[in-house]
């Protein structure tokens, strides 16, 4: 081989064989053992010309070297060593903490004690959003703070007088430096007037009684039914309870963008499974017994068949459309049920035929001042009166009477 070495001049050209030289510096370090590669990197790469390894197209990986942590800096304060150091450092801090204190203390004696911040009369006391509460209620209320500094007004105790006014939903107070208290009250909206015995009131939402203002004669806000059934006795929590039933049955009946309500003149609320209203109807009004729910269809069955019951019955007081399939009509005390043809097939019975617009006209049966009309009308709810004593009603009603007029 050319590589391995060659032969010496001079040597004896005529041997038979030539005696090969020891191979070149070159070619021995050529052959020489490389160092061996750090552990992993044979897998990882390989060795490149200047004898390092690595991946194909990577950088050389660095051999990780641990360093030293570096501690972590604290600031501390620089405590003198020496107890007169600590004594002076002591005194420094008291002195400092003094000083602020008496800064404090000084700023505040000069805002109590200082004439600019005095509410001297009831004009440093400004009232907004009222309509129906007056500046002497509100005066009341903040008596005992005229002539007082205006730090010295509790704030959170006078909103809370403010909003047990009964008219007073929810109240805002602030102070105004120097010298002025602003209040900023939202007040409640009546929704009925409320009668409680001879006096007539008005009601919220919420159940809470309020007093009459002057100004009501006339105020197209006040064009509400009289509501009965709230006693200022019960408890916030039953009013609010049944004013719940009015507001529903107001908005039933009012559903659809319709004016319903406007007929009605006064409703009953004293038993919520049954909701009672008078509605006007010529020079008398006529007690409607509307059960709890169904407003709006009991409401239109009334409307539509009213103008025969009428006609029929001029003296009707009375109509109760809380059951199925039939109709109570009461007339007025002490008037007799006229008699019209028969169609119960009972002579004497003085059954009445009713051809109401949207009821199938049957029998109507004679009672002590009642009428009974059974009509088919859609399903309504269970009711306080049971379909048993329904039954027992008419029977009694068909019941014929002695002739000497004693009752059985």
């Amino acid at each position: 081989m050319a590589g391995l070495g060659r032969r010496k001049n001079g040597a004896g050209s005529g041997s038979a064989s030539g005696v090969l030289d020891a191979p070149e510096e070159s070619f021995a370090q050529e052959w020489a053992t490389p160092e061996p590669a750090p552990a992993g990197m044979l897998q990882r790469g390989r060795r490149d010309e200047a004898g390092d390894y690595s991946a194909a197209g990577q950088p050389v990986e660095e051999v990780y070297k641990p360093r030293r942590e570096q501690g972590r800096r604290t600031l501390r304060l620089a405590v003198p060593k020496s107890i007169a150091g600590r004594i002076v450092a002591g005194t420094v801090g008291l002195l400092v903490v003094g000083v602020a204190l008496g800064s404090v203390l000084a700023v505040r004696g000069m805002l109590i004690h200082d004439p600019r911040f005095l509410i001297a009369t009831s004009s440093e006391i400004q009232l907004a959003g009222n309509q129906h509460l007056t500046r002497e209620q509100v005066l009341d209320v903040f008596g005992a703070d005229l002539e007082r500094n205006i730090f010295k007004v509790p704030l959170a105790e006078r909103r809370a007088d403010l909003e047990r006014l009964p008219w007073v939903q929810h109240a805002t107070v602030m102070r105004l430096l120097p010298n002025t208290v602003r209040v900023a009250v939202t007040e409640r909206v009546p929704v009925a007037f409320v009668r409680q015995g001879t006096q007539i009131g008005l009601v919220d939402a919420d159940g809470v009684l309020l007093d009459m203002p002057q100004d009501v004669a006339g105020d197209p806000r006040y064009s509400f039914p009289v509501l009965t059934g709230l006693a200022e006795s019960d408890p916030l929590s039953v009013r609010a309870a049944r004013m719940e039933v009015y507001r529903k049955f107001i908005a039933d009946l009012d559903g659809g963008g319709t004016k319903n309500s406007q007929a009605i003149s006064e409703v009953d609320v004293s038993n919520p499974e049954d909701v009672k209203a008078l509605i006007a109807s010529g020079s008398a009004d006529i007690l409607v017994h509307f059960g709890d729910e169904n407003f709006l269809a009991r409401y239109k069955m009334f409307e539509q068949n009213l103008p025969q019951w009428k006609a029929q019955y001029p003296k009707l007081a009375s109509v109760d459309t809380r059951y199925e399939n039939q109709v109570v009509l009461e007339m007025t005390k002490g008037t007799p049920v006229p008699v019209g043809s028969e169609s119960s097939g009972q002579q004497g019975s003085a059954a009445a035929a009713v051809e109401p617009a949207a009821v199938k006209p049957v029998e109507v049966v004679k009672t002590p001042a009642k009428v009974v009309a059974k009509a088919k009308r859609p399903a309504a709810s269970k009711t306080e009166m049971s379909k048993k004593k329904m039954d027992a009603m008419l029977a009694a009603a068909r019941r014929p009477k002695p002739a000497n007029g004693v009752k059985r």
